[in-house]
């Protein structure tokens, strides 16, 4: 018996006196950093971010890999929008991934001069991961939008 405790008390001791060895990041960070880099239509910084297995899923669409996003999603989609704004409901983090998920506007461009802008709205789901080199990658991005707004 005094054996079992021993070993329960050693083990209890050990368990205690470790520490992490890796922080959680900042996913407010990360995010910002990507809509800054968006709404300064920096197409490359944005491509930077995203992991080589990343996903993309907006209604229908789901494309797969840095280079079908890059040029499926971001190529195409950063000249017609405008002033991205995201507002967080859920975030989450740990040592390997995380998360954050909520509302977006952003302001529609018009196709030519002669038609109206409109405003784009929806939820959105970002989520990072954390890459053998320590980099935190995009590894998945969920957009489900409402019919764009016609400015008035």
């Amino acid at each position: 018996m005094k054996t079992v405790i021993y070993m329960l008390l050693l083990a209890l001791i050990g368990t205690g006196c470790t520490t992490p060895t890796s922080e959680s990041v900042n996913v407010q960070d990360l995010n910002q950093q990507f809509i800054s880099a968006w709404n300064a239509k920096e197409a490359d910084k944005i491509i930077a971010f995203l992991a080589d297995d990343v996903q993309f899923v907006q209604g229908s669409s789901h494309w797969q890999g840095k280079s079908e996003v890059a040029n499926k999603w971001v190529r195409a989609t950063l000249p017609t929008l405008d002033d991205l704004k995201t507002y967080t409901i859920s975030t989450s983090t740990d040592s390997q991934t995380a998360y954050e998920a909520g509302t977006f506007t952003v302001d529609v461009l018009p196709a030519s001069s002669d038609e109206p802008g409109g405003t784009g709205e929806g939820n959105f789901m970002l989520l990072w991961k954390k890459g053998a080199d320590n980099a935190w990658k995009l590894s998945y991005a969920q957009l489900e939008d409402l019919p764009v707004r016609v400015k008035k």
